[in-house]
């Protein structure tokens, strides 16, 4: 089973607080409304260095959903990604963020790796006590940040350390 890396774009790629130089300032235009995102290009190719040196599969879980693939992958040097399929009309039972139950049924049994801004207790409780779940890392990104070296090391380290890398 191929550990997944997933990926959220608000506050992960696209941080909310001032950028750094190595971002660069893109408008997107998605069903008429236009978009201001702060990308750093050098973000694609550590994500593939980090799929490629564990084995695993980056997928989208965003609400930008397919429009990552549009928008986002181009800028940042990856490939067209497959995308959980997400809705925000299912309601929270235990606190969790609303695209936790759906990260669930994605993954299955696989185990995974979360980088969102979102992502807290709650998830993490939900995840391992009411879908069974024990084999995934949440990794909070400050969204006045965005992701960085810190981030990806936690998920080498854990893929590594856990025996999912296919490279260990």
């Amino acid at each position: 089973m191929k550990p997944l890396l997933l990926l959220d774009v608000d506050g992960v790629l696209n941080p909310m607080g001032r950028p750094t130089p190595e971002f660069r300032r893109y408008r997107c235009t998605i069903g008429g409304e236009v978009y201001t995102v702060h990308l750093n290009p050098r973000h694609g190719r550590r994500l593939l260095d980090l799929a490629v040196a564990t084995g695993a599969e980056l997928v989208w879980a965003t609400t930008w959903e397919q429009h990552a693939n549009d928008w986002i992958a181009p800028r940042i040097g990856l490939p067209s990604l497959p995308v959980i399929p997400l809705s925000t009309d299912v309601p929270s039972e235990h606190g969790e963020m609303f695209k936790t139950p759906h990260v669930a049924a994605y993954a299955g049994r696989r185990p995974f790796v979360w980088f969102d801004d979102q992502v807290w207790a709650e998830d993490e409780e939900y995840l391992r006590v009411h879908q069974g779940l024990d084999d995934f890392l949440l990794v909070h990104v400050d969204p006045r940040r965005g992701l960085t070296s810190h981030h990806l090391g936690m998920a080498l380290e854990w893929l590594t350390l856990t025996g999912f890398s296919q490279g260990s």
